[in-house]
């Protein structure tokens, strides 16, 4: 993954009204820390920040150029916060990172193929923690299930790894399961089972009501 280049101003007001104000002006509100340096506030453009994380996602590296400062800093998002309505982004936590440094991130799993017939898959997680060189991070990850029976599992070692990365947990960590899925009839009767129970209870409710 490349870095992208991103310019930030220096930011001067904050608590809430000072991130709202920002906000109103088309910027979202950062912090730049890491590897001892002063944490820095500063204000990202909006819509190029939105840009790069759509294209390169969340462990977007990011070369940025603070106006009045002297070199650029490289860094990458550390928490990120939405608002899941207006669908923009509130706040930035950026972890100063360097060429050559290896960090752990989170990265996206995603499923292939289908299972067998009658099966059901069941996400236990849809990240995979891995350690890698910061400016060499995978996007993503993906795994066939294709074909896989019920009782089968898809652990952290099913992942193919491209070379420099390593897991950041075991090999058997559990991303999916694989689990027979309920036929039609074993619906009903479980509905059945249900609706008989309820009628008993129902009943002796009312016997208790009568004494």
């Amino acid at each position: 993954m490349s870095e992208v280049k991103i310019s930030a101003e220096p930011r001067t007001e904050f608590g809430k009204g000072g991130a709202r104000r920002t906000r109103r002006a088309g910027l979202v509100p950062a912090v730049l820390y890491g590897h001892g340096e002063k944490p820095q506030h500063i204000a990202l453009p909006a819509r190029e920040f939105a840009a790069a994380i759509r294209h390169g996602g969340l462990n977007q590296v990011f070369t940025i150029d603070i106006n009045g400062a002297s070199g650029t800093t490289l860094a990458l998002p550390k928490a990120i916060q939405r608002d899941p309505i207006k669908d923009t982004y509130e706040h930035v936590d950026l972890l100063i990172v360097r060429r050559g440094e290896k960090v752990q991130v989170d990265v996206p799993v995603t499923l292939t193929g289908e299972a067998a017939r009658n099966t059901l898959v069941v996400n236990e997680s849809t990240t995979l923690a891995i350690v890698a060189e910061a400016m060499h991070l995978p996007s993503g990850f993906e795994v066939s299930i294709e074909g896989l029976e019920a009782g089968s599992q898809v652990t952290a070692g099913d992942v193919t790894l491209p070379r420099g990365v390593e897991l950041a947990v075991e090999p058997d960590f559990v991303l999916a399961i694989v689990s027979q899925a309920q036929t039609a009839e074993q619906l009903e009767g479980a509905e059945a089972t249900e609706g008989g129970e309820e009628s008993a209870e129902g009943e002796s409710a009312e016997g208790a009501s009568e004494e």
